[in-house]
C-alpha cells in the first residue's frame, strides 16, 4: 500500500507540473527539445492517475507527440475525411475510400505530405517512402513517416484530417508495469475442489456455477453462433483447438485461424495464425473448448463455431504491427457474417485512432465486441479501464472474486465503463483462478484476470443468441443485463454485475 501511495503522489506532483504540456499549445515543437521517454512516460502516468482514463493522442499538444514520434521511428496514423464530412462513426461501414471524394481528400493528403515534407526538411519523398504500410482499401487511414514537427502542426489543424497520432510508441516502464499476459498455462498442482468432472469426461471449472452456466446448458450450448476470438492465436499443439474441436459432444461446428499480424518492421508480411504467447490459445479455451472424453476443460460455449486472430504478439497493443493487426482482424470480423460475438482480452493505457476506427466498423456490422477492462499488477491495478474497453462502442468486462460481495479480482481493473463481472478468482487464494486448455495435453492451467472474465462472458453471450440467433446485439445485451445481479441497477464499478446464464436464455 505504501508503494501504491507514493506513486500516487508522484503522479499528482508530475500532473501539475506537466498539466500545460499536455493541454496547451505553447511554444511551437519545432523550437523545443523533444521529451525523453521517461519525462514522456511520467506526463502519461500523472494524466492516468489525475483523470483514471487513456491517453488520448488527440487532447495533447505538437510538441508531446512528436516527442513520442522521435521515440518510436517516426511512424504515425494518420485518420482522415472529407471536409465537412459528418458522423464518420456511424458510417464508417458505409464508405468507399477507393471513389469519389474520399479517393480526392486521400490523394490531395498523400500529394501534400509530399510536399510538406519536401519543403521542411530539403529532401524530396517518394509516396513509396512515405507510407510505413499499405492501405488496406476499407478504412480512412494512412500509415506514413513524419519527418519535421511542422508537418505535424500542419495536417493536425486540418478539417480533413480526423486524427495524427504516433502509432508505435511503446511506454517502456508502462508497458514493463503492465506485463505481457503471456503463459503456456499447464499447471503441475492443481487442486482437486477447482474443477468436477462431467459426462463425458470434462472438467468443468469451479466458477462457471457462479454463472449458472451448467444450468443454462439446459437450454444453450451456443449450436450455430460463430464467436470470433481476437487475440495472441492458438497453438498448433493443442487438438482440442484443432483436430478434436468438433468432437464428443461438441460435434457439428467448425474453427478457423488466421493470423493477420505482421512480426517484424520491415515487412508487412504476416506470421500466420500460430500462437506464440499462449493467450489467445487460454481466451479460445475458456469461450469455446470442446466436451471431450478425456480430461480436458469445457469452455463456456462448447457447441459454438469459432474464429481465432493471431493479431498481436501478447496483450498489449502498443505498437503499430499489432494496431494494424487488431484493425484487420476487426474489419475481417466486421465482414463475416457468421460471427456475432467478437471477445478482445487485450490493449492498452494508450487510445488508438487505428483500433477505434476497426472498432466501429466491427460496431456497425452488428457484432458485439466484448472487450477486457485491464489486468496489471497488483500496485498497478489503479488505472481506470483500459482502451478499447472504455469505448462506448464495446461492452467491457472485469473480474471479480468469489463471495457474497463483489470484490474485484487483486490484478484487475474497474470502473464506470464496466458492463459486466464474472467470478475469476478465489478469494481465499489469489493464484485459484479459473481453468482453460493449456499448450500441448489434456491437463489444464489456471488462468484469471479481466482477460478470462471476458472470454467467459462472450461465451455466454453466445449461449443468449443460440436460443434465437435471429436477435439483435441489442436484444442480446439486454437479455444479459436483466440477468445480471444487480439489474435493474446499476454499480459504479462493476456495472450490472455477475450474469446468471441461465436465467439468461430463458
Amino acid at each position: 500500500m505504501k508503494r501504491i501511495l507514493f506513486c500516487g503522489a508522484l503522479a499528482l506532483s508530475l500532473f501539475a507540473c506537466n498539466d500545460e504540456v499536455l493541454l496547451t499549445e505553447g511554444t511551437p515543437a519545432e523550437a523545443q527539445d523533444p521529451l525523453t521517454r521517461a519525462e514522456l512516460n511520467d506526463l502519461v502516468e500523472a494524466h492516468l492517475f489525475a483523470t483514471n482514463d487513456v491517453f488520448d493522442w488527440n487532447e495533447t499538444t505538437d510538441h508531446v507527440i512528436w516527442s513520442a514520434l522521435k521515440l518510436s521511428q517516426n511512424e504515425a496514423a494518420l485518420g482522415y475525411q472529407p471536409a465537412g464530412y459528418e458522423n464518420l462513426p456511424e458510417t464508417i461501414h458505409e464508405i468507399d475510400v477507393n471513389a469519389g471524394e474520399w479517393k480526392t481528400t486521400r490523394d490531395e493528403l498523400v500529394s501534400d505530405l509530399i510536399e510538406a515534407t519536401a519543403r521542411l526538411t530539403g529532401e524530396d519523398i517518394t509516396e513509396e517512402e512515405l507510407f510505413v504500410a499499405p492501405e488496406d482499401g476499407v478504412l480512412p487511414i494512412l500509415e506514413v513517416k513524419v519527418l519535421h514537427p511542422e508537418v505535424l502542426a500542419e495536417f493536425r489543424s486540418r478539417p480533413d484530417v480526423r486524427y495524427f497520432e504516433p502509432s508505435n510508441y511503446s511506454g517502456g516502464e508502462l508497458e514493463l508495469r503492465s506485463g505481457s499476459g503471456c503463459s503456456e498455462a499447464p499447471t503441475s498442482s492443481l487442486y482437486s475442489a477447482d474443477y468436477t468432472t462431467i459426462s463425458p469426461g470434462a472438467k468443468l471449472p469451479w466458477n462457471y456455477a457462479y454463472m449458472n452456466i451448467p444450468s443454462a446448458w439446459n437450454t444453450s450450448q451456443g449450436a450455430g453462433i460463430g464467436i470470433t476470438i481476437i487475440d495472441t492465436g492458438v497453438y498448433p499443439e493443442q487438438n482440442k483447438l484443432g483436430s478434436q474441436f468438433s468432437s464428443d459432444w461438441s460435434t457439428g461446428r467448425s474453427i478457423t485461424k488466421y493470423g493477420t499480424y505482421a512480426p517484424n518492421w520491415w515487412s508487412s508480411r504476416t506470421d500466420g495464425p500460430n500462437d506464440q504467447c499462449g493467450h489467445g490459445t487460454q481466451m479460445s479455451g475458456l469461450a469455446a473448448a470442446p466436451r471431450t472424453n478425456n480430461g480436458s476443460t469445457v469452455g463456456v460455449a462448447y457447441k459454438a463455431n469459432l474464429r481465432v486472430y493471431r493479431a498481436t504478439s501478447d496483450v498489449i497493443v502498443n505498437n503499430s504491427r499489432e494496431k494494424r493487426g487488431v484493425k484487420d482482424a476487426l474489419v475481417s470480423s466486421g465482414n463475416h457474417s457468421g460471427t456475432k460475438v467478437i471477445s478482445m482480452s487485450i490493449g492498452d493505457v494508450f487510445s488508438s485512432g487505428t483500433v477505434k476506427d476497426g472498432i466501429r466498423y466491427a460496431n456497425n456490422r452488428g457484432k458485439l465486441i466484448l472487450c477486457a477492462a485491464g489486468t496489471s499488477l497488483s500496485w498497478t491495478s489503479w488505472y481506470g479501464v483500459i482502451f478499447p474497453a472504455n469505448m462506448s462502442e464495446t461492452t467491457a468486462v472485469t473480474g471479480v472474486r468469489d463471495g457474497s460481495s463483489l470484490q474485484r479480482c487483486n490484478t484487475c481493473h474497474d470502473g464506470s465503463a464496466v458492463d459486466f463481472v464474472a467470478v475469476m478468482q478465489r478469494a481465499s487464494n489469489t493464484d485459484r483462478t479459473s481453468l482453460t486448455l493449456s499448450r500441448y495435453n489434456d491437463s489444464p492451467g489456471y488462468v484469471g484476470g479481466s482477460s478470462a472474465a471476458t472470454a467467459t462472458t462472450a461465451g455466454i453471450a453466445a449461449l443468449v443468441w443460440a436460443t434465437n440467433p435471429s436477435q439483435s446485439r441489442s436484444q442480446v445485451l439486454n437479455r444479459m443485463k436483466q440477468a445480471a445481479s444487480i439489474y435493474p441497477g446499476r454499480s459504479g464499478n462493476f456495472g450490472w454485475g455477475i450474469i446468471d446464464a441461465a436465467q439468461a436464455v430463458q
